[in-house]
């Protein structure tokens, strides 16, 4: 029953957050929704550029593999960690992934890959960044230089301790909003996007996960071969 009704429950939240702010102003109301569209992409533009200039950097010129090798390689955990939206879920194919695909020795991969479901979440940290500076702009509420770096540092140690399960990500979102004086009750503005935002941030961090496995792999190997 709890799972049917809410999608109507979370439609209530994001109706009344709107209507607060944009009051019976028609033209505020589409310009809140255009506003939100923008948002999601802007995240998911992020992620995607998060994994194309810092995990393809990172195999290719640091580990024996191929970008084709490595993604091929993970990409069953990829797709497990964008439909489930959590890395501790995702956590054994991930394992099977690194081991049997990537060639990552049990040792390594029993240690950095649950190390980094835990403490790695990149994709996390970008998206309360940048939800936060959605919520304050949403909210008319201007961020100076500071309140930035603050929002910048906040959403980093936030990240750490999110647990690797689906929508812990917005449960932390509140730490960083309150870091700055922002209102938590503007959460309900992106309510209606988190899921497809959390499947993305999700794979980002398995795919990160999975790199800096490979990353520690290939370098004991060096060490052991001189």
């Amino acid at each position: 029953l709890i799972m049917i009704i809410a999608p109507i429950g979370v439609f209530a939240l994001i109706a009344g957050t709107i209507t607060a702010i944009a009051g019976d102003n028609v033209g505020t109301v589409f310009s809140l929704l255009s506003s939100l569209g923008f948002y999601t992409l802007v995240v998911l533009l992020g992620l995607l550029l998060h994994v194309l200039l810092v995990y393809t950097v990172i195999v290719h010129f640091f580990t024996r593999f191929t970008l084709k090798e490595f993604f091929t390689g993970i990409a069953p955990a990829q797709l497990l960690a964008f439909s489930t939206s959590s890395s501790a879920a995702t956590l054994p194919v991930t394992l099977e992934c690194a081991e049997e695909n990537l060639g990552v020795r049990h040792e390594v991969a029993s240690f950095v890959l649950p190390l980094g479901a835990t403490i790695n979440l990149d994709g996390t940290a970008l998206y309360q960044a940048v939800a936060t500076v959605f919520i304050a702009q949403a909210l008319g509420m201007p961020l100076d230089l500071m309140a930035q770096l603050t929002i910048v540092l906040t959403a980093l140690l936030a990240s750490i301790g999110t647990a690797p399960v689906p929508a812990a990500g917005i449960v932390m979102l509140v730490i960083v909003l309150e870091s700055v004086g922002v209102p938590s009750s503007g959460i309900a503005l992106i309510l209606g996007v988190d899921r497809i935002l959390d499947m993305a941030r999700t794979a980002t961090n398995v795919t990160g996960d999975s790199a800096v496995a490979v990353l520690i792999n290939d370098a004991e190997e060096r060490a052991a071969a001189r």
